[in-house]
């Protein structure tokens, strides 16, 4: 019956608090029951010690259940409330750094830096000057290969995010942990915006904060498009670039709007480094970023994988360390003259210039290939060009060697002695007075006080005529005329034909002792190119505003008349004569009527040509910045030589034309062909203090004088020597090397 009752009895599971109990304390619950069932009927009633003694099982189990959901709990607490409190607290920052703010209402996109656009006589640009050095492009004028490439390898999501990029904040932080380093940078386009045009660049939270700020602002005030090209045309690409179109053609020599594919992704990919990625730096480095933003391209789907292998085929970009071409002397000038011709600048300003770039090269190649093959056997390194037309416009200028290595201009800034090339200006004012190319002098040793000039070749020749004297640089014959006409007289000519440089008043200006610059002595041939009237160089044409507006125009198109044409066509039948069988025989065009002047200072420091034919004036110079003497280079030579490469090219495709007044003249001599028998003749004309000892410009006299002081020391003033004329031994010059080492 026991035993039926135990077999019968139904065990049931006992639950405390909805928590079942296990099944080992069931099992010795159901054994309890049926070992104690047969002695008692009530035995159903558990016991109050068993019943003690599974409560400290019970509550162990629900105790190890509740540790682990409370951790939980509490983590879930704490990190919502640490999250108020820090929204709290960048809240508080928020408004802390926000309210140190001026009003939002007051914040105005700053006014980029004024551009001012050099441009050539026929419209196309020579270059940007401001300090960004470039026009500002809309999207749509420049490449779209630029925009493309900086979104892609500096804000991917740009046209997505309203300002800060939460998403890619958290990918460069990712990125820069796991790699250890700074590899991305969590800023957007409009953040840079935002930096570049109100921060400094200091990093600290403050900066940050309101840099946040800003490009929230931006973002609802501009547009996307807006905000890209604003930041486009205001970014630092390096090597003094701001701006796509300053690093377009600072690195490419062309407009952001012809950039190609491999070029915009070297500019997208100096964004990270400006300075150091620069090509003019380190063109691997540049093109290796180049290949990176190209992949980069790729993921976005702005390019394909053929694409990519043609960009990657192009020829690596290598820019040189500085802006390259004698294009940028004249730019410079232009920007010197500005100021005085408009005050300061203050806005987008467009120069139209009068210089022709096709000349401008044909000059630089030709100084260039003058220098690389005689740089070195002649001890000549630098050189410089000058060519204008018949009322001063200057159609080529080139300054020097190279622009990149050295930016100082030789033609304009650089003064020096033009040796025999001031000649003609002594001849002018000789024919001023009275005389006439076949006037005779005696070529014989002269003595102007303590002051000997002597002829190049230390020969003499006798009577000869003034054209023959000038056609062969006769330094004694240049001296007895200055004394004839009068230093002064020289010097009121060399200015109404526009020598503005201090000259002085001594017989040796004679022999061009007096320091000029290639720009004013170019232009002071021209009114013999011209028929006599002043030709004021100038290369500014107009100055106007980016919306029309003119501000300047030059007014030398009617210049006043400071020779009289008869005296420009005796002089130049004399300069053909210096051409066509003188000093300048290097110089003569085929087809074409030149006339000119070659110049040597003292121990061949300075050699110069100056000559024009019916269309162009050009002056050429070769030297040393050092004053080192060159190689017995002399005016007659490398410059002649390099005069004529110029102006053969710039008269390609040009009718020829006579000089002006050389055609159909007749020869005019003097009334008294007697040539002053002493130099005491001479010096009658007027008081003996009239004209002055004869000092030495700089310290330095000319080749063409090669000078002899006498040992007397004591012996100043103007004393007459023994006559003009006395042969002393001296023989008359009859070689053709003789004749052309004249000058």
């Amino acid at each position: 019956m026991a035993g039926n009752r135990t077999s019968g009895h139904r065990i049931e599971p006992s639950f405390e608090g909805g928590r079942g109990r296990d099944d080992g304390e069931l099992r010795m619950n159901a054994g309890e029951r049926v070992s104690g069932g047969g002695g008692k009927s009530g035995g159903s009633k558990p016991s109050p010690k068993k019943s003690s003694a599974r409560h400290p099982r019970r509550r162990g189990g629900s105790s190890g259940g509740r540790g682990f959901t409370g951790l939980i709990r509490s983590l879930v607490y704490w990190c919502v409330v640490l999250g108020i409190w820090g929204a709290i607290g960048v809240g508080g920052l928020v408004l802390y750094y926000g309210s140190r703010m001026p009003s939002a209402t007051t914040w105005v996109i700053p006014d980029r830096p004024p551009n001012v656009k050099i441009l050539a006589v026929n419209g196309d640009i020579i270059a940007n000057r401001g300090t960004t050095g470039g026009e500002a492009l809309s999207l749509e004028n420049m490449s779209p290969y630029i925009p493309q490439a900086v979104i892609a390898i500096e804000d991917r999501r740009f046209y997505s995010h309203f300002g800060v990029d939460p998403l890619g904040l958290a990918r460069a932080m990712l990125t820069n942990v796991t790699t250890g380093r700074m590899v991305q940078g969590g800023s957007t386009i409009t953040q840079q915006l935002a930096k570049n045009l109100f921060l400094s660049p200091e990093r600290t939270l403050e900066r940050k904060v309101q840099e946040v700020l800003l490009s929230v602002w931006l973002e609802q005030k501009y547009t996307k498009d807006q905000i890209l090209a604003m930041y486009l045309n205001r970014v630092f690409f390096g090597s003094n670039a701001y701006g796509v179109e300053a690093a377009s053609r600072r690195y490419f020599n062309k407009s952001a709007r012809d950039v190609n594919l491999g070029e915009a992704a070297l500019l997208a990919g100096l964004l990270k480094a400006p300075s150091r990625l620069s090509p003019a730096r380190d063109p691997k480095a540049a093109e290796e970023r180049a290949q990176v933003v190209l992949g980069a391209m790729r993921e976005e789907g702005f390019i394909t994988d053929s694409e990519i292998k043609t960009a990657m085929s192009q020829t690596p970009t290598k820019a040189k360390s500085f802006w390259s071409g004698a294009q940028y002397y004249v730019a410079d000038m232009v920007m010197d003259q500005l100021p005085g011709m408009v005050g300061e600048i203050s806005q987008d300003l467009i120069v139209d210039t009068t210089l022709d770039l096709n000349l401008e090269k044909k000059a630089e190649e030709t100084l260039a290939e003058s220098l690389d093959a005689s740089s070195q056997k002649l001890d000549v390194s630098q050189a410089a060009l000058v060519s204008i037309d018949g009322t001063g416009a200057i159609r080529a200028l080139v300054g020097g060697r190279d622009y990149a290595d050295s930016q100082f201009d030789r033609a304009v800034k650089a003064r020096r002695q033009p040796g025999s090339a001031f000649k003609p200006f002594v001849y002018a004012a000789a024919m001023e007075i009275g005389r006439t190319p076949m006037s005779i002098r005696n070529d014989a040793p002269v003595r102007i006080g303590n002051w000997t000039p002597e002829n190049y070749d230390q020969k003499y020749r006798g009577e000869v005529t003034l054209a023959n004297a000038l056609a062969n640089s006769l330094n004694t014959i240049a001296a007895q005329l200055v004394m004839e006409v009068g230093p002064q007289n020289v010097i009121k000519l060399a200015r109404r034909l526009g020598i503005e440089s201090e000259m002085q008043s001594n017989a040796s200006i004679a022999l061009g002792t007096s320091e000029v610059s290639l720009v004013e002595l170019t232009s002071a041939y021209a009114p013999f190119m011209n028929g006599g009237f002043k030709a004021t160089p100038h290369v500014i044409r107009r100055i106007s505003t980016a919306d029309g507006t003119v501000l300047y125009e030059n007014t030398y198109d009617n210049p006043p008349r400071v020779l009289d044409p008869a005296i420009v066509s005796q002089m130049n039948q004399m300069m053909v004569g210096v051409i066509e069988r003188g000093t300048g025989k290097a110089a003569r065009l085929k087809g074409w009527q030149a006339a000119g002047k070659s110049g040597t200072t003292q121990s061949f420091r300075d050699a110069l040509f100056v000559g024009f034919t019916s269309n162009l004036t050009t002056g050429v110079w070769f030297g040393n910045d050092d004053g080192k003497s060159m190689k017995k280079v002399t005016g007659g030579g490398l410059p002649a030589k390099a005069w004529h490469d110029f102006m053969t090219a710039a008269h390609e495709g040009l009718s020829p034309a006579p000089v002006f007044g050389t055609t159909g003249v007749q020869p005019t001599f003097d009334t008294d062909q007697t040539a002053p028998e002493s130099i005491g003749d001479v010096l009658s004309q007027g008081p003996i203090d009239a004209f002055p000892q004869a000092p030495v410009s700089s310290g330095r006299m000319t080749a063409d004088q090669n000078t002899q002081q006498p040992a007397d020391a004591a012996n100043s003033g103007l004393v007459p020597p023994a006559d003009v004329g006395e042969t002393t031994g001296a023989t008359r010059r009859t070689t053709l090397f003789d004749i052309l080492t004249g000058g």
